[in-house]
């Protein structure tokens, strides 16, 4: 087998254990917020938005299909995560936003992870960071784009 294989074979089970851990991750941290892991998960996403955006934007984010991310919006605002607003550009539409309170909620509960990983990342050169990043960025493309060809995701 060559040195490639081996790396390769490497990275997959390396991939699997890492994707098992987050997975396990996001649970706990979802129950220590006392939310659902798929709620938590959209909050994330829509954190790293650069403001609020539409149920559609949500949906493509997501994976979810637009009748799902509806239903998503709906709990997240019912559970008060989240509110619609109205589009200052589009008053036919909305847009949903984080509440503040959810926003200092998990980045509360987050100071202590987020502090854990930042310590892992700073044993890296740039460099090194640089492809980590690269590869995270790849990856999930990867991921997003096996969601579509799964088949539409229901929340």
């Amino acid at each position: 087998m060559s040195n490639r294989q081996e790396l390769m074979e490497r990275i997959v089970a390396e991939s699997q254990r890492h994707y098992a851990a987050y997975v396990l991750f996001n649970q706990a941290m979802a129950d220590h917020l006392r939310m659902h892991p798929t709620d938590l998960q959209c909050l994330s996403l829509l954190d790293r938005e650069s403001g609020p955006v539409t149920t559609g934007r949500i949906a493509e984010i997501t994976g979810l299909t637009p009748g799902s991310a509806s239903r998503l919006v709906d709990r997240l605002e019912k559970a008060g995560l989240a509110v619609r607003q109205a589009d200052p550009n589009d008053r036919r539409r909305s847009l949903v936003a984080l509440t503040p309170e959810v926003r200092a909620r998990v980045a509360e509960a987050w100071e202590r992870p987020g502090t854990a990983y930042g310590e892992l990342l700073a044993g890296y050169t740039d460099d090194e960071l640089e492809l980590i990043a690269d590869y995270l960025n790849r990856a999930t493309g990867v991921a997003l784009g096996n969601v579509k060809l799964l088949g539409p995701a229901t929340s």
